[in-house]
């Protein structure tokens, strides 16, 4: 069983998480929990396998094989009981960059491509840097709740026209897990109106229970012409680093699109370790997945009840997956720009603020509970020493005394 707990010190790494808060506006001290990746040693078996391939000593091109793929596809058998054919499969270096070749394969310059804020801010990124249109068809909240807007949807496909939907799968920032339903309803408006479905189902293997991941295309066997799925096992097992994704796509049409502009970016063989690592985690890693998914679903519950007993005043949208929190900060009554600087400097923390994710999010926090526990413990404390000292103890409801539940 692995610990944890263990607190790996990733600073002098080059790491992206540590080491790189004053080039970003933060103080080099403040503690991250912004980027999705873990403080979490990779599975063993993993980095054995690692190990071994770095004794053979060459490291030239390479490329997949069968057992590469059939590796892939039982993970997706045995977990979510479907089973893309291995000849859907291509290898790229991150699911971003799969996204991105997928709006440049589907779309033309001024063309709409359609997401549904609050998103994943890449998810803007590829749109913009490509000259397309960003659609955006807004989440309902209600009750902490985010569902579709599937009205707006028709409306917006139908005079937007847009040719590409990016679809998070499960959602990030706010931690949806879309239902079989709701899938198949998107589905069905995106083939009625001739849009290719591009679904990012990197954090699939994050649901809670009561809230089971459905791939896409299983969801709605009909999209099977316009839909990629598009996966890593890169949050899974804390991979990101070796960049290696997988992308399915049924259709031979837009698989060849797919790879011809790929090619066009002068891509080809993907990377040594990435392919090594993401077929030795899907092979030997689902009780290192199991194990830490327990962990950090525990740490999710300390964030919720620590919030409860110590900071009510800041209200967690309840998760059916991933490993974030989003949290409403509107309570603390402060401007969009005073609680980027409150988090910052006050509670010297490096969060995601909500407004990176939607213009009208600014109000909210992404925390990314994918440390150990002391570590969210840690940041947990900073902002409650920080509201305390901005705000005075008679703003808080709830005892000094009172201890955060044990988990």
């Amino acid at each position: 069983m692995t610990n944890f707990d263990t607190i790996i010190d990733r600073r002098g790494t080059a790491c992206l998480k540590y080491d790189f808060a004053k080039e970003r506006g933060h103080a080099e001290d403040a503690l991250p929990l912004w980027v999705a990746d873990m403080d979490f040693s990779a599975p063993a078996q993993v980095l054995s396998e690692l190990s071994r391939r770095v004794q053979h000593g060459v490291f030239g091109y390479t490329d997949v094989k069968e057992d590469y793929a059939d590796a892939c596809v039982q993970w997706f058998r045995n977990s979510f009981d479907w089973a893309p054919d291995p000849s859907w499969l291509t290898v790229t270096p991150g699911v971003v960059f799969a996204l991105a070749m997928s709006v440049r394969a589907f779309s033309d310059p001024g063309d709409g491509v359609m997401l549904m804020s609050p998103v994943y801010y890449p998810f803007y990124d590829v749109i913009r840097d490509n000259h397309r249109r960003i659609v955006d068809c807004p989440l309902l909240e209600t009750d902490g709740h985010y569902e579709i807007d599937f009205a707006l949807m028709e409306r917006l496909l139908r005079f937007e026209q847009p040719k590409v939907f990016l679809l998070c799968s499960p959602h990030n920032p706010v931690g949806r897990v879309w239902t079989e339903e709701e899938l198949s309803q998107l589905g069905e408006l995106c083939r009625k109106y001739h849009v290719t479905v591009i679904s990012d189902e990197i954090h699939c293997d994050f649901a809670l229970p009561g809230h089971p991941h459905t791939p896409f295309l299983k969801a709605d066997p009909a999209s099977e012409n316009n839909s990629i799925i598009c996966t890593s096992a890169s949050k899974t097992f804390n991979l990101a680093g070796l960049q290696c994704s997988n992308i399915w796509i049924s259709s031979q049409t837009l698989r060849e699109k797919f790879r011809h502009e790929i090619a066009a970016c002068g891509y080809s063989q993907p990377n040594l370790m990435g392919l090594v690592a993401t077929k030795s985690a899907y092979e030997t890693g689902y009780e290192w997945h199991q194990e830490n998914w327990a962990y950090m679903q525990e740490n999710l519950l300390l964030f919720r009840e620590y919030l409860a007993f110590r900071l009510p005043m800041l209200r967690l949208i309840e998760p059916e997956g991933t490993y974030f929190a989003w949290v409403d900060c509107s309570g603390l009554q402060l401007s969009d720009l005073e609680l980027t600087e409150f988090i910052s400097s006050d509670a010297n923390l490096w969060l995601d603020g909500g407004g990176i994710f939607g213009g009208r999010y600014g109000q909210y926090q992404r925390f990314t509970l994918s440390s150990p526990r002391q570590i969210i413990l840690q940041a947990l404390d900073q902002l409650y020493a920080a509201v305390q000292k901005r705000f005075g103890g008679a703003s808080i409801q709830g005892s000094e005394e009172l201890l955060v539940p044990a988990v």
